[in-house]
C-alpha cells in the first residue's frame, strides 16, 4: 500500500507547504514526491473536521473502518483504461458478500466494518467521512451502467449532448443517490463558466482527472475579491489576477473555498464536494472578468479569459 502525491502550484512543482486558500494540483502516479501528499491532506483536514483522505496505488484490499469510506477508481491493473474491469467484493458484518464489476470512473462505498478486496492492482482515491449516507446508497455507484445515472447538463458542463453524470447528490430534484457529506458527478468539460464557492457556506472542490484533449487546462484566481471589483482594478494589476495549469491523467486538483475556477479544453473528472454541493454556493464571475476587459480596453492578446455565454450578467447557482 503506497500514500502519495506530488504538488504543483501555478505550474511548477514545490515542496514547501502551500499557503491558506492556495490552488494545488498533485499528480498521484508519480512516486518520486509521495512526500508532498501532506501538504494537500494537511490543509483538507484542518478545513474539514473528522475527514481523511489517501491515494492507494496499486492495492488489492481496504481494510474495514469504523467510519464511512468512500473509494474512486482511478487505475485498474496500474492503468486509466475505462476498457478495464476488475472484479471487486465488498464484505461487511456479519458476513454480507457483494460483488460487481468495477471500472474507472465507479465509486465504492464501504459503511463501518465493511472492507473491500480486488482481483486485480487498483489505483483509489479514498475519502473518510465522519457522517453516515442520510439514505440506504449502493455499495457500487457506476456512472456508464447505473440506468438511474443519466446525463444532467449543468454546472461545468451546460451543453445539451453534456456527459455529466451525478453519481452521489445534495439535492434529489437532479439525482438518485443523496449524500450531504460528500458529492461527485463525473463530467466531461470544455469550457465550464468562471465561479467560486464561498469560504463562509460553501465547500472545498477536488478534480481527478481521468481523461484530458491535449491543451486542456484549468484556469484559477485566489484573487477573487480584486475581481468583483473590476472598476478598482489597475492595468498594472491585470497581469497575475489569472491563473493556468494544463491538466495531465492522475492530476488531483484542490480548489480551497473562495479560489475561482474554469475547466478548459475538454476533460474528464470526477468532481468531488466537501461537503455536499450546497445550493446557491456557485458564484459565478465572468461578467467581471468582462467588465474589467472592456474598461481597461484590453485586447484579444491581453484581455482576461472568460465564459461568452455567462459574462452578460450575475450568475449564482
Amino acid at each position: 500500500m503506497l500514500t502519495f502525491a506530488v504538488l504543483h502550484v501555478k505550474g511548477t512543482k514545490h515542496t514547501l507547504f502551500a499557503q491558506e486558500g492556495q490552488v494545488q494540483i498533485a499528480n498521484l502516479y508519480n512516486e518520486e514526491d509521495r512526500d508532498t501528499f501532506e501538504l494537500i491532506r494537511q490543509q483538507f483536514r484542518e478545513k474539514n473536521p473528522g475527514y481523511d483522505m489517501g491515494y492507494l496505488s496499486d492495492v488489492r484490499e481496504v481494510g474495514a473502518k469504523e467510519i464511512t469510506q468512500v473509494a474512486f477508481v482511478q487505475q485498474i491493473g496500474g492503468v486509466t483504461n475505462q476498457d478495464v474491469l476488475a472484479k471487486a467484493t465488498i464484505t461487511g458484518n456479519p458476513g454480507s458478500v457483494r460483488e460487481s464489476e468495477a471500472i474507472v470512473g465507479d465509486i465504492l462505498i464501504l459503511h463501518k466494518g465493511e472492507s473491500l478486496r480486488f482481483d486485480t492492482e487498483m489505483g483509489l482515491l479514498v475519502f473518510e467521512v465522519p457522517i453516515e449516507p442520510e439514505q440506504e446508497l449502493p455499495s457500487f455507484i457506476r456512472p456508464d451502467w447505473d440506468p438511474n445515472i443519466t446525463d444532467v447538463p449543468g454546472g461545468c458542463a451546460t451543453d445539451i449532448d453534456a456527459y455529466r453524470r451525478i453519481l452521489l447528490t445534495w439535492s434529489e430534484d437532479v439525482g438518485e443517490y443523496i449524500y450531504h457529506a460528500l458529492n461527485a458527478h463525473r463530467v466531461r468539460i470544455y469550457d465550464s463558466f468562471s465561479h467560486y464557492h464561498p469560504v463562509d457556506g460553501g465547500f472545498d472542490e477536488f478534480y481527478l482527472v481521468q481523461m484530458v484533449h491535449p491543451g486542456a487546462k484549468i484556469i484559477t484566481s485566489e484573487k477573487v475579491d480584486k475581481i468583483k471589483n473590476p472598476g478598482k482594478v489597475k492595468k498594472s494589476q491585470v497581469d497575475g489576477l489569472i491563473d493556468e495549469h494544463e491538466l495531465e491523467v492522475g492530476d488531483l486538483v484542490y480548489l480551497p473555498r473562495g479560489v475561482m475556477h474554469r475547466g478548459y479544453g475538454g476533460v474528464v473528472t470526477q468532481v468531488i464536494t466537501i461537503p455536499g454541493f450546497i445550493p446557491g454556493s456557485e458564484i459565478g464571475v465572468d461578467h467581471h472578468l468582462r467588465a474589467i476587459n472592456e474598461r481597461l480596453g484590453l485586447s484579444e492578446e491581453d484581455a482576461l479569459p472568460f465564459n461568452e455565454e455567462h459574462s452578460h450578467e450575475a450568475v449564482i447557482r
